[in-house]
């Protein structure tokens, strides 16, 4: 495994303590050689000490999303004892024919088959001009018997793949010139998520809920990734991405893929992946007016105080950035025809949610007296991904008494009454599947294109309209009023966020 990026924030904070916990779980192959690489001069015991001091610094921190509950030092010790490091600069091609020796070197030690994995743990920027000297190199070359590779070599890349439908069709020719589509996995973190793979399991693994999920029984879906936290550090990625490029096309479409996919025909790449590009392709264009975008400015949770979107370091005074996004959507195909999908993420709002929730149409008419059924509440199927983990199902009953008084209760499952909670930054599952060749969570091609396409006209409109009424919601709040308007035109209503 080639780590390209090797001192970077990705690497410390999730690739390194996801390899450690499946080298502690015994998933971690006993002859995998890891390799570093970076700029940055340093050697490999540098680099080890670096990778197990922010080990350190994760645990007891319960605000850390890399879930590590001790370092056990002898596994870290074998896992280091297979560790390297090779300092260059990407663009050097020497750089490239030095790592070619040191692999083959290796491979002879590790007897590690010629099998590499490379993951591009780098801004952007650098996955084509990385990706291209990795084939000029001959780093990518496979050895194939009858279509299958005797020895295989596969690339990892990260998100932003491309900032609109343009730079994405772009980075797809480039990469495919070099390289087949079975060696490209194009990584989404939150599909390395428990839950999120849940969705599938719970639909259809499960006779009671298929037969209602469709458009004669759902009145609509909502779709929330909502983060306290502000831009943090981040302000010159943040500033040219915004909150659409930063959620949307990715996290938040995967999460409407896995709810409104068709049953795949096998638990395999092939056919779940065409079943998800069925849905992406189903998806309508969003039109401008069904777009809402927002800015945080100052506000306070619990008393604390917390500075606007423009106050934050790195960020332009005037910047016109989007940290909040809202939006309606239509799949256009039998099963959602009419279904309206509502989806909204940002920062600094009320509470740490990412949720699913199912609405299902009311009842048609209701036999107790004096009892409307507009008043009815409505029935809820809510997939909590986090921080909650679990499901909920809302439905009406008697109180009880001689009166028939109705009353909203839940059923709820929660993974930890069930589960015991096991050390997991979300790309351990993810990155042993790189590993046995799964692609199956992973987004092909075609997918990436049909979500920035579904997505353009936004960004083009925003684009030539930068906001003038920035900001439009107060930190520590569930968004703009704008948000809560793009339902209330269907005659609907978000969600609220649950108060902690």
């Amino acid at each position: 495994m080639v780590i390209f990026g090797a001192g970077g924030d990705l690497t410390k904070r999730l690739l390194v303590p996801a390899l450690y916990n499946l080298a502690h779980t015994g998933l971690l192959p006993d002859n995998i050689a890891i390799v570093g690489v970076d700029v940055v001069q340093q050697d490999a015991a540098a680099w080890q000490t670096s990778l197990h001091g922010m080990l350190q610094s994760f645990l007891g921190d319960p605000q850390s999303e890399s879930r590590i509950d001790r370092i056990d030092e002898s596994v870290w010790a074998k896992f280091t004892a297979r560790m390297s490091y090779v300092q260059g600069d990407f663009s050097d091609h020497g750089l490239f024919e030095l790592l070619r020796q040191h692999l083959e070197e290796l491979d002879k030690q590790h007897q590690t088959g010629g099998n590499v994995l490379f993951y591009f743990a780098v801004a952007d920027r650098f996955f084509g001009p990385l990706a291209e000297q990795l084939g000029h190199a001959g780093l990518l070359d496979e050895q194939l018997h009858d279509g299958q590779p005797q020895r295989w070599r596969r690339v990892v890349i990260e998100k932003p793949f491309g900032h609109d439908l343009e730079s994405a069709k772009a980075l797809n020719a480039r990469l495919l010139r070099i390289m087949r589509e079975e060696q490209i996995y194009r990584i989404d973190h939150f599909l390395g998520k428990e839950t999120v793979q849940n969705i599938m399991a719970f639909r259809f693994a499960n006779g009671l809920f298929e037969p209602l999920w469709n458009r004669d029984h759902i009145d609509h879906v909502q779709i929330t990734v909502a983060e306290t936290v502000g831009v943090e550090h981040r302000a010159k990625f943040y500033e040219i991405t915004g909150a659409l490029r930063d959620m949307v096309p990715n996290h938040v479409f995967q999460l409407l893929a896995m709810v409104a996919m068709e049953p795949p025909s096998g638990f395999d790449a092939h056919s779940v992946r065409n079943r998800k590009a069925d849905v992406f392709a189903a998806l309508r264009s969003v039109k401008p007016e069904d777009a809402v975008r927002g800015q945080y400015g100052p506000g306070a949770v619990h008393g604390e105080t917390l500075s606007g979107y423009h106050e934050e370091p790195g960020v332009a005074p005037d910047s016109s950035t989007e940290t909040y996004v809202a939006m309606r959507l239509s799949v256009d195909n039998w099963r959602w025809a009419g279904v309206p999908i509502y989806l909204r993420t940002g920062k600094r709002m009320t509470v740490r949610l990412t949720e699913i929730a199912i609405r299902f149409k009311r009842v048609p008419f209701a036999p107790f007296e004096d009892t409307d059924v507009e008043r009815l509440p409505p029935n809820w199927l809510v997939l909590q991904i986090q921080p909650d983990e679990g499901i909920s199902l809302q439905f009406e009953v008697k109180q009880p008494g001689p009166v028939v008084d109705l009353a909203a209760v839940q059923m709820a499952f929660r993974y930890r009454d069930w589960f015991p909670a096991e050390p997991n930054v979300g790309y351990e599952t993810l990155i042993y599947d790189v590993m046995i060749g799964d692609q199956t969570l992973f987004n092909r091609a075609d997918q990436i294109e049909e979500t920035w396409r579904a997505v353009q006209p936004i960004l083009d409109a925003w684009a030539k309209e930068p906001a003038g009424h920035f900001p439009n919601y107060f930190a520590g709040t569930d968004g703009p009023q704008a948000a809560d308007a793009l339902l209330q035109r269907d005659h609907n209503e978000w969600r609220p966020l649950p108060r902690t």
